[in-house]
């Protein structure tokens, strides 16, 4: 049965195709992405697959869909030509303005995992400091995504951001800017070997940390980054602690590796005090490198997400507390926010529904039929959200370093905006977010989500690409968007 038709493209040869979701004929529980290639075969993958957890489960499809109304870009980059996803940049059809510009700043990287989306740090393809943006690219990079979005939230990534010993001097670019949260992307080795670095990133102006860590076993973290990693990672949350930053612990999540941690991967984040604002899974995306093939790669929906932290930690999370987003596409993401609490001496989370509907999901009136919500309120409310929540220091809240992080412009400065009044009020240093995000790669992919993508990477040339379409590989490697 076929539920909704979008296109995609053929995981060998990169060409447009027509697509469906349809109730999977093998496993009545799933549903699967289904496209045919004329020069190479039809193609299916699951991309909903529900349990049979009773209360536990997570919720259908169907249930789950969210339409919206669509918010483009008002300065697009680049004309209408070959059509989506072919024409990025953004172009005018692009549904969705950016809500995090993401800067690559390097190609290299001080580890090798076995996994990673950006091919960084490779022993096969050794990179040198000549494979560095050079600080004028950055520069521009960060006037372009200025002009076309506004003071968005920003993440500075590479490879692995923390080996350019100017990562402070590009940290202070953005701060300047004014974009309203500046985070870097880390594995967390120099964060932890370098004493005093947290704080001289702080004083540079950083706010967050999007700190990566899969599971509670060095099992785990062999498999995915190819070494023994709580150690120094735990060293990393610590001196975030003691320079004042947020960070966020971000897992990559394969079927049969770490799926059955998620629930102790929780429990750990909360141990580790409230310099550790939230958790955020991600179900493992197959571009970039992977030992896998593309076809028989062990994936793991974000229902099955939903469902195994509410078998792994049912003390703490329900399927029924965790909404859809605001702002993507509806596949793409859940979330939840919660208060710290102690439970017969434990960490615990105690749910807050009011918090999680103000930032993401309209509230429905009683009788009253609900319009599509707007991309562009979902949006702006999960900028400010994440621009408030995700900084260690509560003390900045509504001064500099968040005004007007809406986007707006000056009718929406947070200082003045309801919404982020209600945030600054709410007990920052207690909230915790669980968050989940489906990457799509060249199998599942769907254009219809990536025209709601508001994950943007800015390339050297100024163009704007959605991240999944800027990572995107052929079953034989080769990049949609090439370097």
């Amino acid at each position: 049965m076929t539920l909704r038709r979008t296109q995609s493209l053929c995981p060998v040869c990169l060409r447009r195709i027509e697509a469906t979701y349809e109730q999977s004929g093998t496993d009545p529980r799933a549903v699967v992405l289904r496209k045919t290639c004329p020069d190479h075969g039809t193609f299916s993958v699951p991309v909903w697959r529900q349990s049979d957890a009773g209360a536990l489960a997570a919720p259908s499809f169907t249930a789950w869909s969210r339409p919206k109304s669509p918010s483009y870009p008002a300065n697009p980059h680049t004309p209408i030509s070959d059509g989506c996803p072919f024409d990025c940049g953004l172009c005018p059809a692009h549904a969705q303005h950016t809500c995090t510009g993401l800067f690559e700043v390097t190609k290299r990287c001080d580890m090798a995992c076995p996994v990673c989306y950006a091919q960084a740090g490779s022993s096969s393809n050794p990179r040198g400091e000549a494979d560095d943006l050079p600080l004028s690219v950055v520069t521009m990079q960060m006037d372009t995504l200025k002009e076309a979005s506004g003071p968005c939230n920003v993440q500075i990534s590479g490879g692995e951001p923390t080996v350019r010993d100017d990562l402070p001097q590009i940290i202070g670019m953005a701060r300047q800017r004014g974009f309203g949260l500046v985070q870097i992307n880390t594995n967390g080795l120099r964060l932890s070997r370098q004493q005093g670095y947290a704080r001289m990133l702080r004083a540079a102006g950083l706010d967050s940390v999007y700190l990566q860590w899969d599971g509670v076993r060095e099992s785990t973290f062999t498999v995915l980054r190819g070494r023994h990693c709580l150690d120094f990672k735990r060293a990393a949350v610590r001196n975030c602690a003691d320079a004042g930053l947020g960070v966020v612990l971000v897992a990559t999540v394969v079927r049969g590796v770490n799926d059955g941690e998620l629930g102790d991967l929780l429990r750990l984040a909360l141990e580790m005090g409230p310099a550790v604002r939230g958790l955020h899974i991600q179900p493992a995306a197959f571009f970039g490198r992977y030992p896998w093939r593309l076809e028989d790669a062990p994936r793991l929906t974000l229902p099955e997400v939903m469902t195994e932290l509410s078998r792994q930690a049912p003390e703490m999370v329900s399927p029924s507390q965790l909404h859809p987003p605001g702002c993507e596409n509806e596949l793409c993401s859940f979330s939840a926010v919660y208060r710290r609490v102690q439970k017969n001496g434990q960490p615990g989370l105690e749910w807050l529904p009011d918090a999680g509907q103000s930032c993401c999901s309209p509230t429905p009136q009683p009788g009253v039929a609900a319009a599509p919500p707007s991309a562009g309120e979902g949006a702006r409310k999960a900028k400010q959200f994440v621009a408030l929540h995700w900084k260690r220091d509560s003390a900045a809240v509504g001064g500099d370093h968040v005004a007007d992080s809406s986007g707006g412009g000056p009718d929406h400065n947070v200082a003045a905006d309801g919404f982020s009044r209600f945030l600054a009020q709410a007990g920052a240093e207690q909230r915790f977010t669980l968050s989940s995000m489906a990457f799509q790669d060249a199998l599942s992919l769907d254009l219809d989500r990536v025209r709601g993508c508001c994950i943007h990477v800015v390339r050297p040339d100024g163009r704007m690409i959605p991240f999944c379409l800027h990572n995107l590989t052929a079953s034989n490697g080769a990049r949609l968007y090439g370097e």
